[in-house]
């Protein structure tokens, strides 16, 4: 029970932190209108101002790979989109026994704003609600 409460304050802890730091680069360009939420699609995804050993995700083909404690832990999820912003997302696997999401949680999340590289999120999980940024990886184009 101290690990997932301890989970859940490092997660909101991490959220807050990256929320504080967004809003002060957001005001030097205007968001995306309407936001461009095929962004969440496909790619890789850091957490604002939170180091990738600790988070990072992937999303290839509908199936969204969270990483996290240097990349030996990892939560697989299924990706379904209900409209051009929304989606569910399923947990499908997970190596770690002890994080509090479980095989089977349905998560609904939101892209609220998109600028550049930058993805805002909503994610909704039992009774709670969370906002985050995500700094998408750019490719390098050969």
């Amino acid at each position: 029970n101290f690990l997932k409460i301890f989970s859940i304050g490092v997660f909101f802890l991490g959220a807050s932190y990256a929320n504080a730091q967004t809003k002060e680069a957001v005001k030097k360009k205007p968001v995306d209108n309407p936001p461009k939420c095929a962004n969440i699609k496909e790619g890789k995804f850091f957490r604002m101002n939170y180091p990738p050993n600790l988070w990072y995700m992937t999303i290839k083909d509908n199936i969204q790979t969270e990483y996290y404690n240097d990349g030996k832990d990892f939560i697989k999820l299924s990706m379904v989109f209900v409209g051009d912003c929304d989606y569910k997302l399923v947990v499908v696997e997970k190596s770690e026994k002890e994080h509090p999401i479980k095989v089977g949680d349905v998560l609904s999340n939101k892209v609220l704003a998109t600028q550049d590289n930058y993805v805002k999120i909503q994610s909704k999980f039992e009774n709670d609600t969370y906002d985050f940024v995500l700094v998408k990886v750019k490719e390098n184009k050969k």
